[in-house]
């Protein structure tokens, strides 16, 4: 069938497009940046900074998600935004790690044309449907918060830090409340026709993507070793065996389990805000830190101190709370493993002085086992 005979609409088409996985590809060298500012940044302020421009990279990811969930990215118009979409994306990426020093405008701008154009588009592509509304509503919550976010740009230190956080919390507040706006009035997310099984195979996609990046980092690392000792081969397994494991928790049941439940909801698009759009970036920010703590480990094994600590115990500690968030919300359970392999890890911090980073990486692996055999053990409750 011709480009131009396809329909612009995706009706409950759920496959994953060869275009949406290229796309994905900038995404690799955003989480790469991000995991390199928090290395270069291993304090609190480092953390938060890190913390919002993941929020700014996963807004951007994940409204495109919806909309190539809406729209057909066979279509050659579709398509073409896409592309442009991810020169935006990549030029956003270059510029991270001088965000919050003389690149802000720079982040900003690119950041708010591409939200604000990308809805714009979709709103004239949905022409004659009902859907069309609620991307109009999109694209005034989008501009109130791009206002904010450029705002931030002129502004300086924590001002930036804090207006940053509330653009991206307009965006949240807006998905959360229907987009509410005058005349227009709310969207419900019953009307929201996508196919659950591809929004949840894409968000997926980029927690391998972050998955993929904690990989990239710690071969890089070690093949710039001079000459690895023991210690250093140590740090290298660890790290490989971390990675395996949170790849573990979230692709040996829950991933294909919570796919199928949201493909089969009353409901697709609550459950994709709820438990992809809103919780997800938790868990890919645990990726991320874990990423640079296996760095921070493998430059020097014997590193003693609280700031390394919080990294290599906090990463996994986050990554299972996002976890246990994304099972309530899917399954509406407790998963007291995560809960539990958490509070361990965070009790674990005060040693951070006193222990050699090897030591504390050692304990993630195993508390990652740990919740791994529980998962085999109990089900899906776990």
């Amino acid at each position: 069938m011709a480009a131009s005979a396809l329909p612009i609409v995706r009706d409950g088409d759920g496959q994953v497009t060869n275009v949406e996985l290229f796309f994905d590809l900038v995404y690799v060298f955003a989480v790469t940046q991000l995991s390199h500012v928090l290395v270069a940044h291993t304090t609190i302020e480092g953390a938060v900074q890190t913390a919002i421009l993941l929020g700014i990279v996963w807004q951007a990811w994940v409204y495109t998600t919806w909309m190539t969930t809406f729209l057909n990215p066979d279509r050659v118009a579709v398509r073409i935004v896409l592309l442009l979409l991810m020169l935006g994306s990549l030029v956003l990426a270059t510029q991270l790690p001088r965000a919050f020093s003389d690149r802000g405008l720079t982040v900003a701008v690119t950041y708010v044309i591409m939200q604000v154009g990308r809805e714009i588009f979709t709103a004239v592509a949905l022409s004659g449907r009902e859907l069309r509304r609620t991307f109009y509503r999109i694209v005034v919550w989008s501009s109130v918060s791009g206002i904010v976010m450029v705002a931030g740009a002129f502004a300086h230190d924590h001002a930036r830090e804090a207006l940053w956080v509330a653009s991206i919390a307009i965006d949240l507040v807006g998905a959360a409340v229907g987009f509410w706006v005058p005349v227009l009035g709310r969207s419900v997310t019953t009307d929201w026709t996508i196919s659950g099984r591809h929004f949840a195979e894409r968000c997926q996609a980029f927690v391998l993507i972050a998955l993929g990046e904690s990989i990239v980092v710690t071969g890089a690392t070690f093949s710039g070793l001079p000459g690895p000792t023991d210690a250093e081969v140590a740090a290298f397994v660890l790290a490989f065996l971390s990675s395996v494991g949170l790849w573990w928790i979230y692709f040996d049941r829950a991933a294909d389990d919570s796919a199928r439940v949201v493909d089969e909801s009353d409901d697709p698009g609550r459950l994709g805000r709820n438990a992809f759009h809103s919780v997800h970036p938790l868990i890919v920010f645990g990726i991320i830190v874990t990423a640079a703590a296996d760095e921070i480990v493998l430059d020097d094994p014997h590193v003693s101190s609280t700031s390394a600590a919080w990294l290599i115990l906090g990463g996994v500690a986050l990554y299972l709370v996002g976890h246990a968030l994304f099972k309530a919300v899917v399954w509406q359970v407790v998963a007291w493993s995560r809960l539990g392999g958490a509070a361990i890890l965070v009790l674990l911090v005060p040693l951070g002085p006193h222990v050699a980073g090897l030591a504390l990486a050692a304990a993630t692996v195993v508390v990652i086992a740990g919740v791994a055999v529980a998962d085999r053990l109990v089900g899906r409750a776990a």
